[in-house]
């Protein structure tokens, strides 16, 4: 959950990267952090098994100084996919103030990325959370390879879950940036609704972006 500081004049948002095994999530956090610069991105911690699939989870933090002198920092974290690790997925949610859901395109993971959604939805009303009220983007990851769904099937079964579609190869930074970029509009955007950040505090979505999308488009 936003932790607001006047004191320290810092704003700290959490994200989550949500999705089935091997998904691309920790991909989209390596390829955010390579692109940022140095002075705004900690370091990418990751707890790996010995197969190399994301165990507990990854964190990147992510800091921006604003005009009004506030520090907005981002804590991006993934989860685990594998079943078995439902109850990590669950720890980790915990306060989350925005999900991305990030899917596999390939054919056979069809079956796959829904179930991982609904556990997703599952996971968000054990933490509390209205799932419809969260601020979310789904992207389709892996479009690189030659056996995925066709982007308009794609479209026209999980457009009408009512969230931002984005096709996407992680491993070629393509559709990465613009994920994390409607994800922070719209967990802006709902913060604003709940605590008049603009207004009271000077804190703005775009300023944020023109930063941060300006790094990484370098």
């Amino acid at each position: 959950m936003v932790q607001l500081n006047l004191k320290a004049r810092e704003l700290s948002l959490k994200i989550v990267y949500y999705g089935p095994a091997l998904s691309g999530k920790t991909t989209n956090l390596q390829q955010i952090h390579l692109g940022l610069e140095e002075e705004m991105r900690g370091r990418l911690m990751s707890l790996d098994t010995k197969n190399d699939r994301t165990l507990f989870f990854d964190l990147l933090p992510v800091k921006f100084e604003t005009k009004s002198g506030f520090t907005v920092k981002l804590k991006l974290f993934t989860v685990p996919g594998q079943v078995i690790h439902n109850s990590t997925r669950k720890l980790v949610l915990q306060g989350a103030d925005a999900v991305a859901f990030i899917a596999d395109s390939q054919v056979d993971q069809w079956k796959n990325n829904l179930d991982s959604f609904r556990n997703l939805r599952e996971n968000l009303k054990v933490n509390g959370f209205d799932p419809d009220a969260v601020p979310l983007v789904v992207q389709f990851n892996k479009r690189d390879l030659p056996d995925v769904i066709d982007i308009e099937q794609v479209k026209k079964v999980w457009e009408k879950k009512g969230v931002p579609i984005y096709p996407a190869s992680a491993l070629n930074r393509e559709g990465v940036l613009e994920t994390l970029a409607c994800l922070i509009e719209l967990t802006f955007a709902s913060l604003d609704k709940k605590h008049n950040l603009q207004e009271k505090f000077g804190i703005k979505a775009d300023e944020f972006l023109m930063k941060i999308m300006g790094t990484l488009n370098k």
